[in-house]
């Protein structure tokens, strides 16, 4: 099956609906998030997003925040974008760390990293593209905890990520955050369904 490439006024289900399914989409989502999550050294996080994902984003903040119809267009403009188009891979990637002194000082060295992460299939390379939705870092060279990003991948890249065994990286080089990842095979099959 083809994955779902746009999220739409239409997919969103209303309230009543929604919690009627809450609990069976709960546990849907969470087993899809498993094979989706690829940690990078000791601070990093790579959510890789679809969508599915996002659907289960849109409705959750609705069903928290109880905005009603004047939240849903909110909702859709931050989310939808991030639902992959096909020839891409698509994560929310966070810098977590727990402790405010040590967050504040690693977030200060690590100004521009969104400009640094990557993936490498079978030896080439997809260069991350941060949205630009909002500035995540600043003059002084701290960055965001949270950066969205888009992984664009040739035909040729694709056809690699699909074979099972490819061998795949996911990286940084910031100089104060040097760490390369490899893909295990169930998340290497889970991200490439998001394929077209």
């Amino acid at each position: 099956m083809a994955p779902r490439t746009s999220l739409t006024r239409t997919d969103i289900l209303p309230m009543d609906a929604f919690i009627a399914v809450r609990k069976e989409k709960r546990a849907e989502v969470v087993a899809l998030k498993k094979n989706r999550r690829v940690a990078l050294g000791p601070h990093a996080t790579f959510y890789f997003e679809n969508f599915e994902t996002m659907w289960w984003q849109i409705q959750e903040m609705l069903y928290i925040e109880k905005g009603g119809e004047e939240q849903v267009a909110d909702e859709l403009a931050a989310y939808a974008p991030l639902v992959p188009k096909g020839n891409e891979l698509v994560a929310t990637f966070m810098l977590e760390i727990d402790e405010p002194v040590r967050r504040a000082r690693v977030l200060g060295s690590l100004g521009g990293v969104d400009q640094k992460l990557f993936i490498e299939v079978d030896g080439l390379r997809a260069q991350a593209v941060p949205e630009d939705d909002a500035e995540r870092n600043r003059e002084d060279g701290k960055t965001s905890s949270v950066h969205f990003l888009r992984f664009p991948l040739t035909p040729q890249q694709i056809e690699a990520f699909r074979k099972p065994g490819a061998r795949i990286l996911i990286g940084c080089e910031h100089p104060n955050y040097g760490h390369l990842a490899i893909l295990n095979e169930d998340t290497r099959a889970a991200l490439a369904k998001d394929f077209v």
